[in-house]
């Protein structure tokens, strides 16, 4: 480092001031010359008024086709606030409308709850009138599972699957409902696959072993020993605290025999 001190007379140092004194006018209330100003709009009132009168020949040359794109914009507002009310309106006749349908159903009047009662619609009505509602789409699961119970494979592969749910542990075991129906319906390996969409959609402790179980059996049945002992592995790896735990070591130990 230089012992020199710092004086300000040294060649930079003049520079510096040259390059000052020559930005600075004299008169401090004279412009700037060689600064740009930081808005030329508003430094030039001259500027300003021809780009607010190029704005309005273009608001006038484009009128109709300005009006139709906030026409456009104020239908879709509208129509979007419409429909969530009207929505709204049909979910709540919807669950109006299937309550003594699953009344009947947790009585385990199964075909009550499905068809109707007489009095009530079924839950078929619900989901078919309201599928567009949360409780419409609620009918579907219900009517699954209630086919399900009653032997009716198919038809509650077709209920299940116009079900869907934000919930992941509800859809997980809409997933395993599935299974059950392709496993009744002699489909091993279609039913292997959604025991396995069940076990990793949203995984968990507490209900993926068991879904991993149902696969490992569905495997089985399709001849699928590689596929089986993976399922069997993953309880023991991924959850080995959990209650399936000793029957999956028992299954994999009697298939590597």
């Amino acid at each position: 480092m230089s012992k020199i001190p710092y004086t300000g007379k040294s060649q930079q140092a003049q520079q510096g001031r040259q390059q000052v004194t020559e930005n600075v006018p004299v008169d401090p209330l004279a412009p700037a010359e060689n600064l740009a100003p930081e808005n030329p709009l508003l430094e030039d009132p001259d500027a300003l008024a021809a780009r607010l009168a190029e704005t309005e020949d273009f608001v006038r040359g484009n009128r109709n086709l300005l009006l139709g794109i906030l026409a456009v914009v104020v239908l879709a507002v509208v129509g979007a606030f419409g429909f969530y009310t009207w929505r709204n309106q049909q979910d709540s006749k919807a669950q109006a409308t299937m309550f003594r349908a699953v009344n009947n159903w947790e009585a385990d009047s199964l075909t009550k709850a499905i068809k109707g009662d007489g009095k009530a619609p079924g839950l078929v009505t619900v989901a078919n009138e309201y599928g567009n509602t949360k409780a419409g789409n609620l009918a579907n699961f219900y009517a699954g599972v209630a086919s399900l119970k009653k032997g009716d494979y198919k038809a509650a592969l077709d209920y299940l699957e116009d079900f869907s749910s934000d919930d992941y542990l509800v859809q997980s075991r809409a997933y395993a409902l599935m299974g059950d129906a392709q496993l009744e319906l002699n489909k091993p390996k279609e039913a292997a696959d959604l025991y396995a969409k069940a076990a990793d959609h949203n995984a968990n402790e507490y209900f993926s072993p068991g879904y991993l179980l149902k696969e490992a059996t569905a495997r089985e049945v399709a001849k699928d020993e590689e596929g089986a002992l993976k399922a069997y592995e993953r309880i023991i790896n991924d959850y080995p605290t959990s209650q399936e735990v000793a029957e999956a070591r028992q299954y994999k130990a009697k298939l590597e025999k």
